[in-house]
């Protein structure tokens, strides 16, 4: 049996964003150093998650998030949290804004490199003190305001996490964020949500709570994410998403499998984790689908799809419906990276917790059949 972890203080619900002035006084944050991007600004939606702050546009900002984040970025966000005298951190925008804002916290506090953290580092330094940190999704994706690692490119070039499951102080996951998001960040973002439910369903980690919050998760995504993208403000549609997209990452305490195994090196290379989350998903479904036995049968009805129906196949028409780019050469993927982006499917945690072991040679079929 696992270890049960659900340790993040979630205020939920349209409006929640009035919460965030009680939040920095709870914490006796008086400067906190607001981490997003441009998009986001633009948007107006960073200034929606601050419009009760007040003050809030003379406090300092590091926008420049890049699609994913680096280590390069944390420690420049982590200079500016210094040199303003922050005492506090507040993340604004999808998972590559609030993962970087959590590294941002630790190297506030902790000496660089990001590196000596990273759970893939042989001994693994301890994160044992950082300033408060709030964060407050802007999509219904990745799930970071719950989930226990902040997941970074680093100056190696390998894509991994930053182990910090008690570094948040709280999360608000206000829907009404998520309403003028366009439609192809809403697909994207939300079959990375959808990926995570099942990957961590997949798993073969023994963690019966996590089963059922992932699948809850899976069930609110399969009814919902098509609502979302076609109409943006549709609020019942943005609430079950985000709702989903946190029982998601809530399961990730299960452990992941191949799509998230072959997604990170992909996405070291500049490619969008929940694009590539949904082009892999049903072919790394074909190859696990031995090893899910009746689990197969219950994403189905979680679909609500017929008992007899391909579940992959039924995948990859939710990807085109939705707008998904089919393949891997649609994004730009080039082919002869595929071999190597297969040896470092190996290397990634994810890979131990695939339903089945699977060898380099599997990984590139698996490539291949999505490029």
């Amino acid at each position: 049996m696992s270890v049960l972890q659900f340790l993040t203080t979630v205020h939920f619900g349209d409006g929640k964003r009035d919460q965030l002035p009680a939040l920095l006084a709870q914490s006796n944050v008086g400067k906190p150093l607001f981490v997003t991007d441009r998009g986001v600004i633009r948007a107006g939606v960073f200034a929606q998650a601050t419009e009760h702050v007040a003050g809030a546009d003379a406090m300092p900002v590091f926008d420049d998030t890049p699609v994913n984040p680096t280590e390069a970025a944390a420690a420049a966000g982590a200079a500016l949290y210094k040199h303003s005298g922050c005492d506090g951190v507040v993340g604004i925008g999808g998972g590559a804004a609030l993962d970087l804002a959590k590294a941002i916290a630790v190297l506030a506090t902790h000496e660089p490199p990001l590196w000596n953290y990273c759970n893939r580092h042989a001994k693994p330094a301890p994160i044992d003190r950082a300033p408060p940190l709030i964060l407050l999704p802007t999509t219904a994706g990745t799930g970071s305001e719950v989930g226990r690692s902040a997941v970074i490119v680093f100056d190696n070039g390998i894509k991994a996490g930053v182990r910090c499951p008690d570094l948040v102080t709280a999360a608000i996951c206000d829907p009404e964020l998520t309403h003028g998001l366009p439609p192809s960040i809403t697909a994207s973002t939300g079959m990375d949500a959808l990926a995570h439910c099942i990957e961590t369903y997949c798993s073969p980690t023994v963690n019966p709570p996590a089963d059922a919050i992932s699948l809850d998760g899976m069930q609110r995504i399969f009814r919902h994410l098509e609502r979302a993208v076609a109409g943006g403000t549709d609020p019942e549609a943005r609430w079950n998403m985000m709702m989903g997209s946190l029982e998601g990452a809530i399961s990730f305490q299960k452990g992941m499998g191949a799509v998230h195994a072959l997604s990170h090196p992909l996405g070291a290379r500049g490619f969008h984790h929940g694009t590539l989350n949904a082009i892999l998903l049903p072919p790394v479904l074909r190859a696990n689908r031995e090893a899910l036995g009746d689990k197969w049968a219950m994403m189905l009805r979680q679909a609500g799809w017929p008992g007899d129906a391909d579940f992959a196949a039924g995948i990859a028409r939710l990807n085109a419906a939705i707008g998904i780019p089919a393949r891997l050469r649609d994004i730009g993927v080039k082919q002869d990276c595929l071999a190597e982006v297969a040896g470092q499917a190996l290397e990634d945690n994810a890979h131990k917790t695939n339903p089945r072991l699977l060898a380099q040679a599997d990984y590139l079929a698996i490539l291949e059949s999505a490029y």
